[in-house]
């Protein structure tokens, strides 16, 4: 696996971790349907949170959120109705992004609750 899949995956259990301090259940990790990956859903309440996790070990001038692509939004939609429907959920759903910048001096958590909106 390459070293940035390793860090990936990493980034993806410190947003676990966040996700379940912060009073979420998890329910699924890496979730596929068709083209469509999820990297985390969670809930909290009657909110469904479909996450998207993204990572970086240096700090671009970039907003790390504003690398998620309009069709990548549409794969997450896609699949987050899929898990819903397959489920027969009656839950609002809302998507998320979780931004994780980690390096050996800092590490950075930002949870963008309706991240689309912020685009």
């Amino acid at each position: 696996m390459g070293r940035h899949n390793e860090f990936g995956k990493e980034g993806e259990q410190i947003a676990v971790d966040f996700l379940i301090n912060k009073g979420y259940t998890i329910k699924y990790r890496n979730y596929r349907y068709l083209k469509s990956e999820i990297d985390i859903i969670a809930q909290k309440d009657d909110v469904l949170a479909i996450i998207e996790v993204r990572s970086r070990s240096t700090s671009f001038i970039e907003n790390i959120a504003e690398t998620i692509t309009k069709k990548k939004i549409s794969l997450l939609v896609l699949g987050a109705d899929h898990y819903v429907t397959e489920n027969n959920l009656d839950v609002e759903v809302r998507f998320d992004v979780i931004t994780i910048l980690k390096n050996p001096k800092v590490l950075e958590i930002e949870h963008l609750e309706n991240a689309f909106y912020h685009f």
